[in-house]
């Protein structure tokens, strides 16, 4: 990146002005900034499809699929969201949708080194779907150093090459090919492309070394040409890591102090971005339907996450939570569909102890109202998503975040026991939880919570955990009602259920669906 972009913002469009840009093969290097006008829509949307892209690399990563399975679903995702009318068109989408993602990326190390991770991904599954020609056409473009072996280097090590690629692929023909090639009839001169390997020093391919899929003498690694995307890999992650601390001076030195009103907010926000379901829209919800306030304990117990299991479990046994806790658990009960009088019917009863009559009503009622968009700037809040809650840092006396990022991990074990958790999940979202991946523990508990039902989708949002709950004890219940087969369904509820129950009965702060309906209402009915 030889300046970073002038980024001018008028009345009607976002200039990103940069140096003119020779069109590049697929995949695209990103050496160079394209050079386009861009208006708003422009300026997020391509970013957003990109960012679908990206995260959903990162899933099948952290979900322990196989190479060819990363590259496959990278492909596809790539095409789904990315895949422009014409190739000139895809290319723009491309390059501007990576170049906005990198001012968005850049500001943290955390940040830099996911957005390193997943492009890496994507360039190399987009490498590896090119022809040889092709292949070779991008390394000559690209400048890349590396050079095909001898004959002579080839003859030298044929048979120990022929053995690991018996080794690695299982192919006894491929191995037999390259033992048995003729190399006397030429001199030193280099093997066409389609039958060449590249002799590297090994430390430009360490993801092959640790894998132990490539032949080392030497020092020197043998890299064929079925493992090219591992060699031009390399470059390409040190090129894109220096591009991003570059990026992220310039941006921190000029253009985030003078777009702080405008452009900043914009860009900034891409990497925060939930790409899912907005829970705050009943067309999009509609599991459940609404929901009334004497809902919220069974609804608890059959269908919160663990972090809103938590919150709800402090809030009964204190009677308030602090500003971040009331506006994460609070809009959370705003995405499962209670509407705003029962919301205010529900913080009152619940924090009667400590804010009884007038001082809720002077103290916390705004606050309420506030989350339903009736207050200061009546802007609609949505349900905090995953990542947001994850990235929460709770302090003294606060219980909001993540759990499963928070919690000691025999904490973790004894709140999932008591959420109804099966003990295999149990011991398996504590190692996921062990090991950063916390949506994939909240996924496991979900398992284990439902009777071992899988959780295909993964969780991104607490809003989408409750979702899936109900949806397979709506299922359920509906199977138990028409009996036959679909009372047996109903049997692992029940089971949890009872679990739930049993874990629960001990604790002081347990809260009945009786004590939370006011005096003469008739029982609640979930939808």
């Amino acid at each position: 990146m030889k300046n970073l972009s002038v980024l001018l913002w008028n009345v009607l469009e976002v200039r990103l002005i940069f140096p003119p840009q020779r069109a590049q093969y697929s995949p695209s290097s990103h050496n160079s900034t394209p050079h386009s006008s861009l208006n708003r829509r422009s300026l997020t949307l391509p970013p957003t499809h990109n960012s679908k892209v990206l995260k959903g690399i990162e899933d099948l990563r952290a979900r322990n699929a196989r190479p060819e399975e990363i590259q496959e679903g990278a492909l596809h995702l790539f095409q789904k969201h990315l895949q422009g009318s014409t190739r000139e068109d895809t290319l723009r989408k491309d390059a501007i949708s990576h170049h906005v993602l990198r001012l968005a990326y850049c500001r943290t190390e955390d940040l830099r080194r996911w957005f390193l991770a997943q492009e890496c991904d994507l360039f190399k599954a987009r490498f590896k779907q090119l022809l040889p020609a092709e292949q070779r056409s991008f390394l000559e473009s690209s400048g890349l150093p590396f050079r095909a072996t001898t004959v002579e280097e080839f003859a030298a090590v044929k048979d120990s090459l022929a053995k690991t690629h018996l080794a690695v692929t299982g192919s006894r023909v491929g191995a037999q090919q390259l033992s048995t090639m003729d190399t006397s009839s030429s001199t030193a001169t280099a093997i066409p492309i389609s039958d060449s390997f590249f002799k590297v020093p090994f430390e430009q391919v360490p993801d092959l070394v640790a894998t132990r899929k490539v032949y080392i003498q030497e020092g020197w690694a043998y890299v064929s040409k079925d493992q090219l995307s591992s060699l031009v890999g390399a470059p390409f992650r040190a090129k894109m890591s220096k591009a991003l601390v570059i990026t992220a001076r310039r941006w921190a030195a000029t253009v985030a102090p003078s777009e702080a009103d405008r452009l900043a907010p914009i860009v900034e926000s891409l990497s925060q971005r939930y790409l899912g379901v907005d829970y705050t829209d009943p067309e999009k919800r509609g599991v459940l339907g609404t929901v009334t306030a004497t809902d919220i304990p069974t609804l608890s117990r059959q269908s919160f996450p663990l972090c809103m299991q938590n919150m709800y479990a402090a809030l009964r046994e204190s009677g308030h939570l602090k500003h971040d806790g009331r506006m994460q658990f609070g809009l959370f009960l705003k995405g499962v569909g209670l509407p705003l009088e029962e919301a205010v019917k529900f913080w009152r009863m619940m924090m009667a102890q400590t804010a009884p009559g007038e001082k809720f009503d002077k103290e916390y009622l705004y606050n309420v109202r506030h989350n339903y968009g009736k207050e200061g700037k009546r802007k609609d809040y949505t349900p905090y998503s995953c990542s947001r809650v994850i990235n929460a840092v709770p302090g003294v006396g606060q219980v909001h975040g993540c759990p499963y990022r928070t919690f000691a991990p025999e904490a973790l074990r004894t709140a999932l026991s008591r959420a109804g958790v099966e003990g295999a999940k149990v011991e398996e979202a504590v190692t996921k939880a062990k090991g950063g991946h916390y949506q994939l523990a909240c996924a496991s508990a979900w398992e284990g919570a439902h009777g071992g039902c899988e959780c295909e989708a993964g969780i991104n949002h607490p809003n989408q955990y409750f979702e899936e709950s109900r949806r397979v004890t709506k299922e359920r219940e509906a199977g138990a009602a028409a009996g036959g087969e679909g009372g047996n369904n109903n049997a692992p509820t029940a089971e949890i259920k009872a679990r739930y129950d049993r874990n629960r009965t001990n604790e002081s702060n347990n809260i009945s669906e009786v004590e939370m309906q006011e005096p003469g209402s008739a029982p609640a009915k979930l939808a």
